[in-house]
């Protein structure tokens, strides 16, 4: 940690030429509280609460290129250590709000659709690809992302280096790319792309490893009475999971379909999801949307999953905001319930034009 704030420090020194078209100060805390009384063969039960948060300096040298200098810092609540993780915020921006590109530290729980606990996975991917609490799991990122946000295309694509390859342990990575393509007011198109890699020729201490899945679907809905907006989404999902290239007996395609309603007026929200899947199994992904038992034997035949929930949302300031939500969950003949408390807030200052 000290190694860490100590090169912060070097690099955040004032250099007049970066400092030239201005230098902003910026924070973002995040508090988490979430709550699964889970007791099923899929997924077990887990109380996490922590915060994490960052603080770096933005240096823009031009119109279209910025420079982030900072520290990233995550603690567990309960935890024998002031901090459980301390990363430093290194980041290149190049571009604008529309379409730019972020080398470095990447942008995660990035708030697109609004607000509830479904949404808030790293890259906002739906979670049979990817589970919400990596949110809080593995809140710092790094690699390459890029976002489109136009007017009918709202993309994202990133590259997330998890690890790099040692004496005993293979490189890991994972990529994606959500697309949102609006070709009227009420009518999306959508798709979502997930890779799990672990390989590399460094070592052979462990298996080459690939898990993608993808799914294509629609998105309708729009202001229905005094309703907000109600909306329903359909997608249908393939995954190809290979734990281990050397024995191909191992490798399960698979397939799968998800439905969501939502429902929202003002800060509320209601919304249920149905989930039907058959040999679909898929790193990072959601156990609950799993052809895989947490003892790790694998589930033949059709899987059924189905949540419903409510959520609560508070806006504290621009860019801050809180939210509560609950929710009920059906995982095969099981009935359980979890709860959620996150927090955000965001502040920025301009330290010279």
């Amino acid at each position: 940690m000290r190694r860490t704030l100590l090169l912060i420090a070097c690099v955040s020194l004032p250099c007049q030429p970066l400092a030239a078209q201005g230098l902003d100060l910026a924070a973002t805390t995040t508090f988490y509280a979430d709550n699964t009384e889970f007791s099923n063969p899929f997924r077990a039960g887990e109380t996490l609460i922590g915060a994490f948060g960052t603080v770096f300096v933005e240096a823009r040298p031009g119109d279209r290129v910025s420079l982030r200098l900072g520290v990233f810092g995550h603690q567990r609540f309960g935890s024998d250590h002031g901090f459980d993780d301390v990363r430093p915020v290194l980041a290149l921006v190049i571009g604008n709000a529309r379409s730019r590109l972020v080398l470095g530290t990447l942008e995660t729980m990035r708030r697109i659709d609004g607000a509830g606990p479904d949404r808030t996975g790293p890259h906002g991917l739906v979670p049979p690809l990817q589970r919400e609490t990596l949110a809080f799991d593995r809140p710092w990122e790094s690699g390459a992302q890029w976002t489109l946000d136009a007017d009918r295309v709202k993309q994202e694509a990133w590259l997330h280096w998890q690890r790099r390859a040692r004496p005993g342990l293979r490189e890991r990575f994972d990529t994606g790319l959500t697309t949102r393509i609006h070709l009227r007011e009420a009518l999306a198109l959508r798709g979502e792309l997930h890779f799990v890699h672990q390989g590399g020729q460094v070592t052979a201490a462990e298996p080459v490893s690939d898990s993608t899945a993808a799914g294509v679907g629609v998105d309708a809905g729009g202001a229905v009475g005094s309703i907000d907006r109600v909306s329903l989404e359909g997608l249908v999902f393939v995954s190809r999971h290979v734990p281990d290239r050397g024995e191909s007996a191992s490798a399960r395609t698979g397939f799968g379909t998800l439905l969501r309603a939502s429902a929202e007026e003002g800060e509320w929200r209601l919304h249920a999801m149905l989930w039907r899947g058959e040999d679909f199994i898929k790193t990072e992904g959601d156990p609950h949307y799993q052809s895989r038992r947490r003892d790790g034997t694998e589930f033949r035949g059709v899987r059924d999953y189905a949540e419903a929930g409510v959520t609560r949302a508070f806006a504290l300031a621009p860019g801050s905001w809180l939210e509560a939500s609950a929710r009920w969950h059906r995982v095969e003949n099981d009935y359980e319930y979890s709860f959620r408390v996150l927090a955000v807030g965001r502040f920025r200052a301009r330290l010279r034009r």
